[in-house]
C-alpha cells in the first residue's frame, strides 16, 4: 500500500444513535483494525442543524455555554462556538425540538427568543462573523421571539407584547425594529440553512414543516395566515423587503427563522458549503487520498443540501475519491454516482435488523469501516 495514503473522515451524526465525532471515531478504529499504521484525519460535519456547534469544536473552536430561553419559555443551557472572531451559533440549541420533553409539541407557542438571547452572547463575546445554522426547530414564529430577544418589538392593537410563537403573531398590529442592537449592523451574519423555502405558501414553513412539529392541519393554515401578517405588518416598519425576504429562499428554514435572520441582513448560503469553509475542509481535502463521508440515511434528502452530498461535490472537484457509511441506503448506485460517491456501505450491510443497527451503531460501523479498509485501502 501507498505510504502517503491519507483518509478524510468527513461525515455527519446517525441521528439518534452516533455524533458525528463518534461517526469519526468508529470509522478511524475499523479502518486501523485491517491497516494499523493508516494515517486518518477527522474532520466531523454538519449542515447547520443540529450537531453544528459540536462540528464547530471538533475542528478546535472553543465551546461558550450560556443560560437562555428555551422555546416553552423555561430556563436552559445553549451553546455556541468561537474562534478567532467567528461564531458558530446553531439555533437548535435554543430553540431545537430537542429542547422539548419527550412527546411534547407546541406549534403555536413554541417561541425563538432563545436563539436571539444566542446570537446577542455571540455579539458580547466579541464575534465579528456570525455563522447562524438553522434546522431542527420546534419553533413556526418567523423568527419574531430572536427579534424580540435582539431589541425587537411586536405589538397588539393594545399596545402589548404579542403572545409568544406563531399563533400570537395573528393579533400583531404594529412592529418596531428602532431598538435592534446595533452591533448588528456591524458583523457579517451567514444564514446556513440546507432548506430553501419561502416563509408560507404551499412551500412554505408552516406547509412543509409544521407537521413535524405537531401541527394540525387547523394549525398549518393558523400559522401560514399569521406568518402572512407578520410579514404585512413588517412592510410598514422596513418597506417592499418585508415582502421580498418573505418570497426568498431560505426565508422559511426552521419555521421562518430565516426570515428574520433575512431582516437582520444575513446572506443565505447552503449550510454544508458554509460548515466546509469555516471548518478547514479545503487544507484537509488537499491532503487526502481518500474521503468518506455518510449520515444516518443516505436516501433523496441527502442530495438536497446534506451534508454528505456537499463533502462528495467538494471532493469531486478535487478529484478526490468518495464512499460512504450510512445507517440506511436508500438511494439507487446511479443517484450515488451522480453525488460523487463511488460507493454506499449501510450498516445493514452487516446486521440486517433495524433495531440492532439503531442500538449497536458503533460496533457495526466499526465493522463497516474494516470492510471498507480491505476494499480500498489493502
Amino acid at each position: 500500500m501507498n505510504e502517503t495514503r491519507r483518509v478524510l473522515i468527513a461525515a455527519d451524526k446517525f441521528k439518534g444513535s452516533l455524533t458525528a465525532v463518534q461517526v469519526a471515531e468508529r470509522v478511524t478504529a475499523g479502518l486501523r483494525r485491517v491497516v494499523p499504521d493508516l494515517a486518518v484525519e477527522a474532520l466531523p460535519v454538519a449542515d447547520g442543524g443540529d450537531g453544528t456547534v459540536d462540528a464547530a469544536v471538533a475542528a478546535g473552536f472553543e465551546r461558550r455555554e450560556v443560560r437562555v430561553t428555551g422555546p416553552l419559555g423555561e430556563e436552559v443551557t445553549a451553546a455556541f462556538a468561537l474562534r478567532d472572531g467567528t461564531a458558530v451559533v446553531e439555533m437548535a440549541e435554543a430553540s431545537g425540538l430537542q429542547r422539548l420533553p419527550a412527546g411534547v409539541f407546541a406549534p403555536l407557542t413554541a417561541s425563538t427568543y432563545g436563539s436571539g438571547e444566542l446570537l446577542r452572547a455571540a455579539l458580547d463575546a466579541g464575534a465579528r462573523t456570525i455563522v447562524f445554522g438553522v434546522g431542527g426547530s420546534a419553533t413556526t414564529d418567523g423568527g419574531a421571539g430572536m427579534l424580540s430577544a435582539l431589541g425587537a418589538r411586536f405589538l397588539t392593537e393594545a399596545g402589548e407584547p404579542v403572545s409568544p410563537g406563531g399563533g400570537g403573531l395573528a393579533g400583531l398590529a404594529r412592529a418596531d425594529l428602532s431598538g435592534l442592537d446595533p452591533r448588528l449592523s456591524s458583523v457579517e451574519l451567514v444564514l446556513a440553512s440546507d432548506v430553501d423555502n419561502p416563509l408560507t405558501g404551499p412551500k412554505g414553513a408552516p406547509a412543509v414543516y409544521g407537521p413535524q412539529k405537531g401541527a394540525s392541519p387547523d394549525d398549518v393554515e393558523t400559522l401560514d395566515a399569521a406568518l402572512a401578517h407578520f410579514a404585512k405588518v413588517l412592510e410598514a416598519e422596513v418597506g417592499p423587503r418585508a415582502a421580498e425576504y418573505a418570497a426568498s429562499p431560505g426565508a422559511g428554514a426552521a419555521g421562518g427563522i430565516g426570515y428574520g435572520a433575512l431582516l437582520l441582513g444575513a446572506r443565505f448560503r447552503a449550510g454544508i458549503e458554509v460548515m466546509l469553509d469555516v471548518l478547514g475542509f479545503a487544507p484537509a481535502l488537499e491532503r487526502a487520498s481518500l474521503v468518506i463521508t455518510g449520515e444516518g440515511s443516505l436516501d433523496e434528502q441527502t442530495l438536497h443540501g446534506k451534508a454528505p452530498a456537499g463533502v462528495a461535490a467538494a471532493a469531486r472537484a478535487a478529484g478526490r475519491p468518495v464512499v460512504a457509511v450510512c445507517g440506511r441506503l436508500a438511494l439507487p448506485e446511479d443517484a450515488l454516482s451522480r453525488a460523487g460517491i463511488s460507493v454506499a456501505y449501510p450498516l445493514t450491510s452487516v446486521e440486517p435488523d433495524v433495531a440492532r443497527c439503531i442500538a449497536d451503531a458503533g460496533p457495526i460501523l466499526e465493522q463497516v469501516a474494516a470492510r471498507i479498509a480491505e476494499t480500498h485501502l489493502s
